[in-house]
């Protein structure tokens, strides 16, 4: 006789697996998390104020 499997657990086990697959697939295509987005814009804000506070006035 084979092994007694319970249907549910295989099912969900299954439905987790694919979960993990497209998100890791989402996590190629969509790329950074919120709050390196974040970081990233306010890092881009002070190197633009940093940079215009160095103008030379003509």
């Amino acid at each position: 006789m084979g092994e007694v499997i319970n249907l549910r657990q295989a099912r969900k086990a299954k439905a987790r697996v694919e979960s993990e697959t497209t998100s890791a697939g989402n996590r190629l295509k969509f790329g950074r998390r919120k709050e390196d987005k974040e970081l990233l814009r306010l890092l881009d804000q002070q190197n633009t104020k940093n940079l215009d506070g160095h103008k030379r006035d003509d």
